[in-house]
């Protein structure tokens, strides 16, 4: 079976606040460190009161340090915010603190809105026609440093620090391809392209020296519980997070209700259906369905889950319940194929 790895966006729910967000995102890596998840990731959104994750990097060590062996990174760090060499000392940084552990997804978009994006102060002019450009530059400040290097990532040069290239369109997964990197898809909120993505991807791939073969993520938003009734209940509070980001008044994570009748118009309802169509809801065995149909139909070689549920306890069960469906399919699969640790 495939591995599974984590996802997380530190909800900020109703009622909490980003203490309480972050409390909570490790408390959730240290048990997707038990429960046996590859990797841990947190993402970059600015100006979202619902979200704790905006300085990704900090979080990032927060989490490596209170946990010893599961992988812990970006997906993704949005490089247009950012000077690739500050990012390359900030990931340089958490590698040699947490050698062996660090990831580095990298996205081309701002993750947030216009006016924001102008407050992180970098110049919006071009800034995502050249994110190719950006990545090569990252990628060279974490190679072993020439004789004469006129700008050097101290920490960072020399470590190497994995890429990955995270998108929700056919751009990255080519110049992923282009570059020999491994690929992830945001097809948790944006499905439309995402077999497009994947086919291109691995037909375009080319060799490189980190990676000889294609190796594609897809995330999935999964609601898990004991029953098919409480979990359709908890995906609730990603339905109205939804709505409310559509309407123009994003907000904390809102606690699950007993029904969604009246609250979505035909066009919000085909929109939310389109945009969460990578989502999997219900008992055990419904996950599991869910998962091994979406496993065979797009091949993809790891599986980022992800879950917007409001009730910590009710999150830790659901990921704890994913886990359990990933071993009882690698029992009834063959032995699995090795995993490159980061893609190296």
């Amino acid at each position: 079976m495939i591995p599974f790895s984590v996802l997380d966006l530190s909800p900020v729910i109703a009622g909490g606040d980003p203490g309480l967000a972050l409390r909570c995102t490790l408390d959730l890596a240290r048990h997707a460190e038990d429960w046996g998840y590859q990797r841990f990731w947190l993402a970059e959104h600015h100006n979202m009161t619902g979200i704790a994750s905006a300085a990704t990097s900090v979080v990032i060590g927060h989490v490596a340090g209170g946990t010893s062996r599961i992988r812990v990174g970006a997906g993704g760090i949005m490089l247009p915010n950012h000077a690739p060499l500050v990012i390359a000392e900030q990931f340089g940084t958490l590698e040699t603190l947490y050698p062996g552990r660090i990831d580095l997804g990298l996205g081309r978009a701002p993750g947030t809105d216009q006016r924001t994006s102008h407050a992180l102060r970098r110049s919006l002019m071009g800034s995502a026609d050249t994110f190719p450009q950006d990545v090569v530059e990252l990628q060279g400040y974490f190679k072993d440093p020439t004789p004469g290097q006129a700008v050097r990532a101290v920490p960072g040069a020399g470590l190497h620090v994995p890429l990955w290239l995270l998108g929700s369109s056919t751009f990255s997964a080519q110049l992923a391809a282009a570059m020999g990197l491994p690929f992830a898809f945001a097809s948790h909120f944006a499905p439309a392209q995402m077999m497009s993505a994947l086919h291109l991807y691995r037909t375009q791939f080319r060799p490189s020296d980190v990676l000889k073969k294609p190796y594609a993520m897809i995330g999935v938003n999964v609601f898990a519980a004991d029953t098919d009734a409480e979990g359709q209940r908890l995906f609730t509070s990603l339905l109205q997070a939804f709505i409310n980001l559509r309407r123009g008044r994003p907000g904390p994570l809102l606690p699950p209700v007993d029904s969604m009748d009246g609250q979505l118009n035909e066009m919000e309802l085909a929109e939310i259906e389109h945009m969460l169509a990578c989502t999997v809801v219900g008992s055990p065995a419904s996950v599991r369905e869910g998962l091994q149909d979406l496993i065979a139909q797009t091949g993809a070689d790891e599986l980022m889950v992800t879950a917007q549920i409001h009730d910590h306890a009710a999150r830790l069960r659901s990921f704890e319940i994913v886990a359990q469906v990933r071993d009882s399919l690698t029992r009834a699969d063959a032995p699995a194929a090795p995993s490159p640790q980061a893609a190296r």
